[in-house]
């Protein structure tokens, strides 16, 4: 992804908003608003947005679990699938 090409001025944001907006959605790719020559802000779809977040909490989960395993927080699988048996047989 090129960002060069999605560089506007806050002006051109402001005098074409819902063009922008249209494009977001359809282009699905995030908009650099500058501001006095300088990148200010970085604008998105929603549905983009969503899915940076979800993959971020995805990572967070990943980073959480291999921070667990460095730390010796991990079990044997087989201890695992015994006491998931057991619990399962007392239903």
């Amino acid at each position: 992804m090129h960002y060069s090409s999605q560089i506007k001025p806050i002006s051109y944001l402001k005098a074409n908003a819902a063009e922008v907006l249209s494009q977001l959605a359809q282009n699905r790719e995030p908009l650099v608003i500058t501001q006095n020559g300088e990148a200010k802000a970085v604008l998105q779809d929603v549905a983009s947005f969503e899915q940076t977040q979800k993959t971020l909490a995805l990572l967070k989960i990943l980073a959480l679990g291999q921070q667990e395993v460095a730390q010796g927080h991990v079990k044997p699988v087989a201890e695992v699938v015994a006491r998931l048996r057991a619990k399962r047989g007392e239903g």
